[in-house]
Order: structure tokens, then sequence, then C-alpha cells
């Protein structure tokens, strides 16, 4: 089977695979994510949860196209999970599991992915992946330093198919378009005027 060669965005996802995001602004990274797939979306939250997204907030086309499960136990949530990866027409499949994934569990979910061509995110409590997993982030928000700014920490923790690293990005949850914020000191300075 042959898969799709690394996005040139760092921040994109790579498709049938899945990956997880764990930390405070998860849910944001999972929105941009859904903002930059194409088709169908599918959002698996348990139905315990007592916060479900806000279809009126979510970035500009995501709201026509998602569609929320809310499956009664951890059983359920990982049986629908595997099936919407098998769905070929969906081009995300996020979902909130409660415990932590097994190394069994995440290599199905692999296998479910490659064969839906479906890129899967899974929003992990803080040390609960998989090791199956294709990449893991920790997302933080950050202080914002303007009015209008929202800023988030995303740390690519885990890779199998690179290397690891971190982005401040400026994102303001209304479209796909992101912009990466350089770190303090790491400026570039305008070049001196010719004398």
């Amino acid at each position: 089977m042959r898969f799709d060669p690394a996005p040139a965005d760092p921040l994109t996802l790579l498709r049938q695979r899945v990956h997880e995001a764990e930390g405070r602004g998860r849910r944001a990274f999972a929105l941009f994510q859904a903002a930059r797939h194409p088709g169908p979306l599918v959002w698996i939250i348990p139905s315990h949860a007592p916060e479900l997204p806000m279809l009126r907030g979510l970035p500009q086309g995501v709201g026509e196209r998602l569609h929320i499960l809310r499956p009664v136990g951890e059983t359920d949530l990982l049986w629908c999970v595997e099936e919407a990866l098998r769905a070929a027409p969906v081009g995300l499949v996020i979902a909130e599991p409660s415990s932590p994934m097994s190394l069994t569990v995440g290599r199905r979910f692999q296998l479910a992915a490659e064969a839906g061509r479906t890129t899967g995110l899974m929003l992990i409590r803080q040390d609960a992946g998989s090791n199956a997993t294709e990449t893991r982030w920790l997302c933080e928000p950050r202080p914002a330093t303007a009015a209008d700014s929202t800023l988030h920490h995303w740390s690519l923790t885990k890779n199998k198919k690179g290397t690891i690293n971190d982005w401040i990005v400026d994102w303001n949850g209304a479209t796909a378009a992101v912009h990466m914020v350089s770190q303090a000191r790491q400026r570039l300075e305008p070049a001196a005027a010719p004398r």
C-alpha cells in the first residue's frame, strides 16, 4: 500500500495515520486540523463528557462537515473510532478516549486508517497514548502579546518518520491560516542601509 509523502507544512498531519494530541490546547489543535482536512469530519466524544464543540464557534467550513458521535462506554467509543477510520469518505476522525490506549488498540486504529485512507487524531490525557501512534503533540495555550492575538505552543514530542520540534503559532481559530511566531531574540534584523 502506498502512503502519502510527508506534508510540506510541518503542522499538517500525515494522512492514513493516527496521531495523538495532549495538553490543555489539544481541542484547539483538533479544530485547526479539522479546518485543514477536506471532506467529512467525525468527532467522537464520550456521552458523559460535559463539553461539546459549539457549532457556530467553529472555524469557517467545519460546522457544516462535522458529525458528532456520543458513544455510551469506552468499548463503544473504540468501536466507533475504528469504524469511522475505515469509512473511506471521512477526511478526519477526532476522538477523546477516556482511558489509556493499548498497543493493540493503537495498531488496530493504524490499520483502519490505512484501509479507509483516513487521518485519525486522538485527544488523550497526559501520558495516556499508544506506542503505535504516528505522532504525538503536546498542545498548550500561551499568553498573548496583543489584544487580538491567540498564541499556541505546539510541540511534536513523538514522530516515527522524522524529527521532533516545537512551534509557537498565532492562530485566531476562524480559518485554516496560521502564522509562525519567532522566539524572542531570534528575529532577523533588517540589513543595514549602505553608507
